[in-house]
């Protein structure tokens, strides 16, 4: 099969019980601009997309009982969902997809938050959901505090999971330390892949790494608020307790 094509992270998909208590973290302490709020009825969610430069996050709360969003938050609480990559075409993309065998939740791109997408089954992908979305024409990230940098998966072997997403999507593989790890880049951002066994046993997305464009007025907003955290030499990181499941980690140097 030809590789898809894809642009940059559009945007990682984050479950939380209530967006009005979301807003309270990613909103109002990290600074993250609130860009719009919509009801999707037919995915049972109210969803919220929120500016990271090139990059955006996504929050989903639940509306009603019985969704793959409700099923997720019973489950496994508040916490990442899924990871969206932007493509030019999505159609054929998923067109490209379906005639390699390649296992899809969305066999035709419908309407989205992210304008036309598709989800591939997370069985494709070492058990990350990902999405596939394009943008409307004229469509551009927007100024944000913090820039997505690097989406973290967590893999029994990430060697084997990066040749799927290289095979799927062609993604280049960034230069590393000799070792089990292993980094692809999608635009200005990453895929880091590293063993499970340095992350708890966790697979699939387990943490966001993002950079400050003033890591000051950030950590201080943190600490403002009570904000659990862990702090270190230009950077530090947030425990999930205090950021609607998230492991994130938060770097001045790009």
């Amino acid at each position: 099969m030809a590789p898809i094509s894809v642009r940059r992270i559009h945007h990682v998909g984050i479950v939380v019980e209530k967006l009005t208590r979301a807003y309270g973290f990613y909103r109002d302490t990290l600074g993250l601009p609130l860009l719009r709020e919509v009801e999707i009825k037919d995915q049972g969610v109210r969803a919220a997309i929120l500016g990271a430069l090139e990059s955006e996050i996504e929050l989903l709360e639940p509306m009603q009982a019985g969704t793959g969003v409700t099923r997720f938050l019973e489950k496994r609480g508040e916490g990442l969902h899924h990871l969206c990559f932007e493509t030019e075409d999505v159609d054929a993309g998923l067109r490209n997809l379906k005639g390699s065998g390649v296992a899809l939740i969305d066999e035709t791109s419908r309407e989205g938050l992210a304008g036309r997408i598709g989800f591939l089954h997370p069985r494709a992908c070492a058990g990350v959901l990902v999405e596939l979305a394009t943008p409307p024409n004229g469509s551009h990230p927007d100024a944000s505090p913090l820039r997505l940098k690097r989406v973290i998966l967590g893999s029994q072997d990430p060697k084997d999971t990066a040749q799927i997403f290289q095979r799927l999507f062609a993604l280049p593989e960034q230069g590393m330390n000799d070792g089990p790890r292993t980094m692809l880049g999608v635009g200005r951002g990453a895929l880091l892949l590293v063993p499970a066994h340095e992350v708890g046993g966790l697979e699939g997305m387990v943490a966001l790494s993002v950079v400050a464009e003033d890591l000051d007025a950030v950590s201080a907003r943190l600490r403002d608020t009570g904000t659990a955290m862990l702090s270190g030499a230009g950077e530090l990181t947030v425990e999930p307790k205090s950021s609607h499941g998230v492991h994130l980690h938060i770097s001045r140097f790009d």
